[in-house]
C-alpha cells in the first residue's frame, strides 16, 4: 500500500513563527514513516512558501529559536494545490502546524477547503472563533461555562471607562494571539496604559480581564474515529520569578513544570474534562484542542481559552497530557491524520 504524502506546514507570519517551527521538527521526528511520507513546507515571515529539507534543524540551538530560510526553493500554493517549478507535490493531506494569525485562524483552512485538500484540525469557522477570544468567550458563557470578567478594547476607539468596573490585578492580552505574546499582568492603574499599548503591538483588538486567583489546569481533546476524547488533566507550575505563564517561562527559561494533580477534590477532574469536551463542541472543533482552565479555592472552574492548534513539540503540554492518557507522540500524530482523512467535507459542492 503506498504511503500517504503529508505536507507538514510550519512557520508563518504570526508572532508564533518559531514555535510552529519547533512543533514541526517534533512531528518530523515522530511521524510513522511506515504509513506516511512527510513533506516539510515552510512559510517565511514575509509569507513566501518554501520547500525544506527533510533534515532541517527546527529546534532551539544555544538559545536561538529557529525560523524559515527565505532562500529555499519557492512553492506555488494556490487553489490548484502545491508545486515547485511546476512540479506538483501531490500531497494527500496537510498538517498545518501553524500557531496564531494566518494559520490557526481559519485562513489556511479556507485555502485547503477551496483547493479540495484534506487537513488536520478544526475547520474555518471553529478556527477563526477560537482564535479570537472576544468571540469565543460569549459562546463559552452561552453554553454554561464560567469565564473571567473582562472587556474588549479596539485600537483608536476605547476609553478608560470601559475598564473602570474591573478590579486589579488585570491581565491585558491581544484578542488574537497566542503563546502569551503581548500579554501583561497589571497590578495598578500606573502601568495599565503601557500594557495596553504593548498588547496593541500584536493586535488591533485586545482583552482586559480581571486576574483569576486559581490553579492553571489544562485538558487536551483528541478526536479518534470521529469521536472526541478528553485527556487526564495537568497543572502548570510556574517556577522562578515569572508573574505568570508568559512566553519566556513557556519556551526559553525552563521555568515551568507540568504536574498531574492528585489533590483535586473527588470529581473535579471529571468536571474539567467534561467542560473541555463542552468547549470543544460549543465551537464546533475537530481533530484536537487544548483547553485551559483556572480552578479556584472556591471550587470554581473558569475557562481561559481553547487552542485549536496548541504547541506540539515533544515536550509541549498537549502530548504530555496524552502521554499520561496512554498515547505516544507518534500515536497522536497518526490519530490526527486518520481523523482528517475520514471526516466529510465542510461545504457541499
Amino acid at each position: 500500500m503506498p504511503k500517504l504524502r503529508v505536507g507538514i506546514l510550519c512557520g508563518g507570519q504570526s508572532s508564533e513563527h518559531e514555535i510552529s517551527c519547533i512543533s514541526a521538527g517534533g512531528i518530523m521526528g515522530a511521524i510513522d514513516r511506515d504509513r506516511f511520507e512527510p513533506v516539510l513546507i515552510g512559510i517565511t515571515r514575509a509569507g513566501t512558501w518554501v520547500l525544506l529539507d527533510q533534515a532541517a534543524k527546527l529546534e532551539i540551538i544555544d538559545g536561538k529559536l529557529p525560523e524559515i530560510d527565505p532562500s529555499l526553493p519557492v512553492i506555488t500554493a494556490d487553489i490548484h494545490g502545491f508545486s515547485v517549478n511546476g512540479d506538483p507535490l501531490n500531497l494527500d493531506l496537510v498538517f498545518p502546524i501553524l500557531h496564531g494569525p494566518y494559520g490557526e485562524d481559519g485562513t489556511i483552512q479556507g485555502m485547503c477547503e477551496v483547493a479540495g485538500i484534506r487537513y488536520v484540525g478544526s475547520g474555518v469557522l471553529a478556527s477563526a472563533v477560537a482564535m479570537d477570544k472576544s468571540f469565543a468567550k460569549p459562546i463559552f458563557a452561552s453554553h454554561g461555562l464560567q469565564v473571567a470578567d473582562g472587556t474588549v478594547l479596539v485600537s483608536g476607539e476605547w476609553s478608560a471607562q470601559q475598564i473602570a468596573h474591573l478590579s486589579y490585578p488585570l491581565f491585558v492580552k491581544p484578542a488574537r494571539s497566542g503563546s502569551s505574546r503581548g500579554t501583561s499582568k497589571v497590578k495598578s492603574f500606573d502601568t495599565l496604559l503601557k500594557a495596553i499599548e504593548y498588547a496593541f503591538e500584536y493586535d488591533t483588538k485586545i482583552l482586559v480581564e480581571s486576574a483569576i486567583n486559581g490553579r492553571e489546569i489544562e485538558c487536551a481533546v483528541l478526536e479518534i474515529a470521529g469521536t472526541p476524547h478528553a485527556s487526564p488533566v495537568g497543572e502548570i507550575k510556574i517556577l522562578g520569578n515569572h508573574e505568570f505563564y508568559d512566553f519566556e517561562a513557556k519556551y526559553l527559561d525552563d521555568a515551568t513544570e507540568v504536574v498531574f494533580p492528585q489533590d483535586l477534590p473527588a470529581g473535579v477532574e471529571a468536571q474539567i474534562q467534561a467542560a473541555a469536551m463542552l468547549a470543544f463542541k460549543a465551537l464546533g472543533c475537530e481533530g484536537l484542542a487544548r483547553v485551559d482552565f483556572f480552578y479556584t479555592d472556591q471550587g470554581e472552574i473558569i475557562i481561559n481559552e481553547l487552542n485549536t492548534m496548541p504547541g506540539f513539540t515533544p515536550t509541549s503540554m498537549y502530548p504530555k497530557l496524552w502521554s499520561r492518557g496512554g498515547r505516544t507522540y507518534s500515536e497522536i500524530i497518526s490519530a490526527l491524520i486518520d481523523a482528517a482523512l475520514i471526516r466529510s467535507a465542510h461545504v457541499t459542492r
